[in-house]
């Protein structure tokens, strides 16, 4: 995946997400619910509720706004509970694109997919169709802005803390982790004072895919804008060569 640049596409999506902060805060307070309905209340003992905290606090989320969030998902503020729901599918041009969400509402959810697909000439499919061309992975990413200590010295630190892989971009470092060692390897890299411009478990492509045809690429557009739009998606992974 050498030449491109993951901060790069990162940052473009904090800058649309900037533009709504509110879509970010519904999206990590949809996931504290969920680790604290699978973990507790206690980030101590839930590794899953710590990766997420440290995720709200990486997008300035207020500590109240997280402790709210915490306090409603364990029922003390009135929890709704979220179920998690993955559509895979194809775009113009056959790029794939797999959706994930948290809803209390599955049928809404799939009507509005459906219609982002549709409205932008894509078509989804069954499950499976498309997420055999990606890997799930722990991806952490760090802004070289943020940090100028040596990368060998960095990879090292990664590897010893249970990364699987250590790569270097034009602006970033990207560590990869097995998705089930992803919590042990953020939270080393948080102790030893290490800032991340971003740190999820999420879908990485085999392959990207380029898309020339600008009609088909404001189609794809179409449908990325329309699935970041709704509040019961939590994340969109695609082929598409940025």
């Amino acid at each position: 995946m050498s030449g491109h640049s993951k901060f790069a596409n990162i940052k473009h999506k904090k800058e649309k997400n900037d533009a709504a902060k509110g879509k970010i805060f519904t999206i990590i307070g949809r996931e504290i619910a969920v680790a604290v309905k699978e973990g507790g209340t206690d980030p101590a003992n839930n590794s899953r509720l710590r990766d997420v905290i440290a995720k709200a606090k990486a997008n300035n989320m207020p500590n109240d706004t997280i402790e709210r969030g915490i306090k409603k998902a364990s029922g003390e503020l009135g929890s709704v509970n979220y179920e998690h729901v993955t559509y895979e599918g194809y775009g113009p041009g056959g790029i794939a694109i797999i959706v994930e969400a948290l809803t209390e509402n599955k049928n809404r959810t799939a009507s509005n997919i459906r219609n982002a697909f549709t409205k932008g000439s894509g078509s989804i499919g069954t499950q499976g169709c498309v997420s055999y061309m990606f890997d799930q992975k722990g991806q952490i990413i760090i802004d070289k802005e943020e940090y100028e200590a040596d990368a060998d010295e960095l990879m090292m630190i990664a590897l010893d803390a249970g990364a699987e892989d250590f790569s270097e971009e034009d602006d970033s470092y990207e560590i990869l982790t097995d998705p089930d060692e992803f919590s042990a390897v953020r939270q080393s890299l948080e102790d030893q004072g290490i800032p991340m411009a971003s740190a999820e478990v999420t879908m990485i492509p085999q392959n990207y895919v380029a898309l020339t045809d600008e009609t088909a690429l404001k189609q794809l557009n179409r449908t990325l804008d329309l699935l970041d739009a709704d509040d019961d998606v939590q994340a969109v992974h695609t082929n598409l060569e940025e």
